[in-house]
């Protein structure tokens, strides 16, 4: 059922970093945009899965929390009035004739463009969940997946399972606030920096946080849906009971393009492939950026996720403006609307 019908010139899937900064982009070219994301807020990952977590390769901030970066650059997209579509997921992408294309989503909404800018990240995510009996009942209150205020683990008793960057700089996070933090990993090599590795290591031994290794975990213990403890088995199974009111499992996320696959863009090892120079993918009209795009030597840094915006942008441009010549200018010279 069809709810809205909207027209613009430049459709953005994908609202993290990278899309809010394709916002900005393609306003400071005369090109409106409309956003459309499977998240109920903008942000992405950013927002998601690390709002509080330090991000320190961001040109001109030695280190900006994500959720602080994701509101700058909303600030930054918002003097262009972009029209954003938010808990929606692009479920259709089909040819209109020469004059670009139609966007649809599960919602209903339909978005005719002049052209798309796939923005989507990895595509759709979601955590790898361990295999533990009674798992769902804990969900959303004793178990999360991610930590979105750090705050809201204050004096409580957390596990912390796995041994990834995000275990790893949570539990040195978490031992701020915390009444104990417990990090249950199967062996005591780290996959994570060295340096939040060793920063780990010293509240270790400060006795700030208690690492249980060799161990992995092995069940939940509770009550009328309340976590109270996490069971734990090492290598000969011995089974040992943590006293816990919150269990993380950091076992990483279980990626895929979703209907991205079915829309007819080539595709390398579940990655977007692009021209280096416009982004441009196998179809016309459609672009891809950020981590979602492949092509020799590309790195997945949101630095090089906001040069291909530009890159896109300016691809795009003769699209939506045909035959009007650009004259280029910085913004220093040119400024923002409404600045």
């Amino acid at each position: 059922m069809v709810e809205s019908v909207h027209s613009t010139d430049v459709v953005i899937i994908g609202a993290g970093p990278v899309g809010l900064f394709a916002v900005f982009e393609c306003g400071m070219l005369k090109m409106r945009t409309h956003v459309v994301d499977a998240l109920e807020m903008v942000g992405g990952q950013c927002a998601a899965l690390y709002p509080e977590k330090p991000i320190y390769d961001i040109p001109a901030h030695p280190a900006i929390e994500g959720a602080e970066l994701i509101d700058r650059l909303a600030q930054q997209a918002a003097p262009f009035n972009p029209t954003y579509h938010l808990g929606q997921q692009v479920v259709g992408l089909t040819r209109q004739g020469e004059d670009g294309w139609r966007v649809t989503t599960d919602k209903g909404t339909v978005i005719d463009a002049r052209a798309v800018i796939v923005a989507a990240g990895a595509g759709a995510f979601g955590p790898n969940k361990p295999p533990l009996d009674g798992l769902e009942q804990y969900e959303g209150h004793g178990i999360h997946y991610l930590v979105r205020r750090r705050q809201d683990f204050a004096g409580k008793r957390v596990v912390i399972a796995g041994g990834g960057d995000s275990a790893v700089d949570w539990a040195v996070s978490l031992a701020e606030v915390a009444a104990h933090v417990m990090v249950v990993h199967r062996r005591p090599k780290f996959r994570a920096a060295p340096e939040s590795v060793s920063r780990m290591e010293a509240l270790a031994a400060e006795g700030r946080i208690e690492m249980v290794i060799p161990y992995q975990l092995s069940g939940l213990e509770g009550t009328d849906g309340r976590l109270t403890g996490v069971r734990v088995a090492d290598l000969d199974d011995k089974e040992r009971l943590l006293d816990a009111d919150v269990l993380l499992p950091f076992f990483g996320l279980a990626m895929n393009l979703g209907p991205i696959a079915e829309w007819g863009l080539s595709l390398e090892k579940g990655h977007v492939a692009v021209d280096q120079r416009t982004l441009a993918t196998s179809l016309p009209g459609i672009h891809a950026i950020g981590d979602i795009a492949t092509y020799p030597g590309k790195l997945k840094l949101i630095l090089c996720g906001f040069a291909e915006a530009a890159m896109a942008a300016h691809a795009i441009r003769p699209l939506v403006h045909p035959g009007e010549a650009l004259h280029f200018e910085y913004s220093t010279s040119k400024g923002v609307p409404g600045a």
